[in-house]
């Protein structure tokens, strides 16, 4: 059978030539190479994030502006306890709705990701966790963004005193681990909280939680 992907080549599809894999765009292995940057340009900078476009020369010769946003690392927290999930609900600004989220936040300088979920969970819902874990990292929305995300599994938990930050205005929910998916789901839909409970219920770690 002809192999319908060819063999090697990569073909631009803004109306130039096909170029092989050997043609000396950029560096790499076998059918794959880096683009070469031409230029990196901030054009926006502030204490949520930076944006700007690199100028990069595509396979075909062509040079194209990509436009990125980077934000620091984040972390999800799945916590369990009694056969509940503890989440906030909290009105989210950019998308003018509230939503029913997993703890979630940003990773400080010099922490570990397990080391910022503990922090975040006992920050925004008053419970420190025995034991934390780390699932999954990885990156997010490729095509814009350079930001990672990594998923953490927190159980033991102790109740204790919130730290909320002078910009969170939440409540905590205690939702059953059997009821958690389908209440996620809902509109509005948080993509991080419906990725944090499949790869939790994945790892067998949320029972009932696929049922």
């Amino acid at each position: 059978m002809t192999n319908p992907l060819g063999n090697g080549h990569q073909t631009a599809n803004t109306g130039g030539e096909s170029r092989s894999d050997d043609a000396g765009a950029g560096t790499g292995d076998g059918d794959r190479w880096d683009w070469p940057v031409v230029e990196s340009t901030v054009e926006y900078d502030n204490e949520w994030y930076t944006g700007g476009y690199d100028l990069v020369e595509q396979p075909d010769g062509t040079r194209k502006r990509y436009y990125w946003a980077e934000l620091p690392p984040a972390v999800v927290v799945v916590a369990v306890a009694d056969s509940q999930l503890v989440m906030v609900e909290q009105y989210r600004p950019a998308i003018r709705e509230h939503c029913l989220e997993l703890p979630a936040g940003i990773v400080e300088d010099g922490e570990s990701a397990t080391t910022a979920g503990a922090r975040e969970l006992r920050e925004e819902t008053g419970f420190e966790p025995a034991g934390v874990s780390l699932l999954e990292s990885f990156w997010c929305t490729t095509g814009l963004l350079r930001h990672r995300r990594s998923i953490i599994f927190a159980e033991g938990l102790t109740p204790v005193d919130p730290e909320l930050d002078s910009n969170e205005f939440l409540s905590v929910r205690a939702v059953p681990v059997s009821e958690a998916l389908s209440l996620a789901r809902a509109e509005p839909a948080n993509d991080a909280t419906i990725e944090a409970l499949l790869l939790a219920a994945e790892a067998e770690l949320l029972p009932d939680a696929l049922s």
